[in-house]
Formats: C-alpha cells, sequence, structure tokens
C-alpha cells in the first residue's frame, strides 16, 4: 500500500473517518506512544521540572497524553481539522492550533522549551501546487526559520520522521542548519527492519556536551517485535501503576507549574495556599 503521504494532503486524507480510525487503533497509539517517550529521552530536558512544549502535528492528542503524564504543558498545532475535533472530543489538556506548519509559525519568539514531532515532517516533501513557493524546500524553509525563532536558547526539538531516502534527509538537515540549527540524524535499531526509527535532534544555541547529537539505539528486535527500549518503558508502566503521574512530586513542583500556567496566560490557575499538595485524607 502507498504511503499516506504520497496519497493525498494530510487534511484530506486524515477526514472525519480516518481521524476516528487512526485514534483508536491500538498499534497506533502502541507506536505513538512508544515514539513520544523516546522523543522526549532525545529532548533531555531537565528533570522534574516542569517545561512548555510545541507538539507539531499533533493530530487527536496521542502524543499530548504522553506529555500530559509526563508533567508537562503543551499546545499542539495539526492541519486536519478532523484531527483535531477528534482531540477536542477527548478532552486533551493542550492548547491546539489549526495550522500548516509549511508555511511556518506566528508564536513570540523564545515561547517554547523544546518541540517534538511523530511521523509529521515527511509531509513537507511533498509539493501540493506547482506554484513555487509551494515546493518542498520552500516549505522546509519556511518551518525551520519559524521554529527556530519560537524555540528559547537553550533548547532542543526531536522528530521521528519516515525519509524515503538518503535524499530526503540530506534535504531536510541542510534546510535545519540554514535556518540556524545545530545537530543531526538518530537512527535506532539500524539493522532491524521493523525496529528501524530516524530522528532528527536539533539545538538551538548553546554548545558543548548536552547540545552533542546523541547515540542511537542498538540491537536487534526480541521477544515477538518488542525492542529493549519498549520492555524497558512497560516495565517502569508497572512500577508507576497505580501511583502518582511520573513528574508530580512535590509541593514545590506543583508550585513551579502554576506559575508556569500563569506566564503562559492560561486561565483559571488556582492560587497558591497552604492547602496546596496537602494529601486529603480518604472519606468513607
Amino acid at each position: 500500500m502507498s504511503r499516506p503521504e504520497l496519497q493525498a494532503p494530510p487534511e484530506i486524507y486524515y477526514g472525519d473517518t480516518e481521524a476516528k480510525k487512526y485514534t483508536k487503533n491500538t498499534r497506533n497509539q502502541q507506536i505513538q506512544a512508544d515514539m513520544t517517550y523516546r522523543a522526549l529521552e532525545l529532548l533531555n530536558l531537565p528533570p522534574d521540572e516542569p517545561a512548555f512544549l510545541l507538539d507539531i502535528g499533533c493530530g487527536s492528542g496521542l502524543s499530548g497524553e504522553i506529555l500530559d503524564d509526563e508533567g508537562y504543558v503543551w499546545t499542539g498545532v495539526d492541519i486536519a481539522p478532523s484531527m483535531l475535533e477528534v482531540a477536542l472530543e477527548r478532552e486533551v489538556e493542550g492548547d491546539l492550533f489549526l495550522q500548516d506548519i509549511g508555511q511556518g509559525f506566528g508564536f513570540r519568539a523564545g515561547s517554547f522549551d523544546g518541540a517534538i514531532s511523530i511521523s509529521v515532517l515527511q509531509w513537507l516533501l511533498n509539493a501540493e501546487t506547482s506554484h513555487p513557493t509551494s515546493s518542498p524546500p520552500h516549505r522546509l524553509s519556511r518551518f525551520f526559520t519559524t521554529l527556530h525563532s519560537s524555540l528559547r536558547n537553550p533548547s532542543r526539538a526531536v522528530f521521528q520522521f519516515y525519509p524515503s531516502d538518503d535524499d530526503q534527509i540530506q534535504l531536510i538537515t541542510s534546510t535545519a542548519q540554514k535556518a540556524g540549527f545545530g545537530g543531526g540524524v538518530v537512527v535506532d535499531y539500524p539493522n532491524s527492519k521493523k525496529a528501524r526509527k530516524v530522528f532528527l535532534v536539533l539545538f538551538v544555541g548553546g554548545g558543548g556536551a548536552s547540545q552533542r547529537v546523541p547515540e542511537g539505539l542498538e540491537g536487534e528486535e526480541q521477544e515477538e517485535g518488542k525492542v529493549p527500549f519498549e520492555r524497558r518503558r512497560e516495565r517502569e508502566h508497572k512500577r508507576v501503576k497505580g501511583g502518582k503521574k511520573k513528574g508530580i512530586k512535590d509541593t514545590d513542583w506543583i508550585l513551579k507549574k502554576k506559575e508556569l500556567y500563569r506566564q503562559r496566560g492560561k486561565e483559571g490557575v488556582p492560587r497558591d495556599s497552604k492547602f496546596t499538595n496537602r494529601k486529603r485524607r480518604a472519606i468513607f
């Protein structure tokens, strides 16, 4: 079967039926979760600190749910109205924007502490019209230039994507470098047909050890197609099951997150008091 990005533009391909079908598919949910967790590992944010992230191509909010579980505030953009409608029906926590990322972003400079994107970049490599400004190089240039401006210095952006060939990887990386990004490509499990995944890890500013391109994961598939990092996360899920969400640890953490909400202009943030994070007795 032809790849989705070769069949139709995303806002057409992901109509009402396909958007709901994609979201309900348990395999899609698992893949999205695995890639989001891996993207967060590569994003390498300071532990136990709230951050404001941009989810590029957020779709119906499957990645956003992981960001919620990890304790992050996030904003999502997507070009498919039907996907965003499903996200609203699912009552995701992030703010949602209908946006063609190939036209660039209009966010204030330095708005975000980082960005992730799962299975989106390849859609920018297909021209939708014959107009020169709709060509992949022009769309990629607008995308990376405005994204670079939207991220604080220093920060990272991590993209998982499906390139058709090395020429596409070269086009993407060279355009990102021209926009001011550092970084490079990370390939997980390069010798495995099923587990192989390509990530683009980009840096804004910085230097030093924190801004070096990470190593890709190595190994082969094991245990009925599962790779080691998937099994590791399953063990982690079992360990925390029934407990608090990761990152929600103490009163200081909650106060920092509330302050971040206020700085981002979010309404309805509860005021701070002596009862913040106080444990409540069970009532029977």
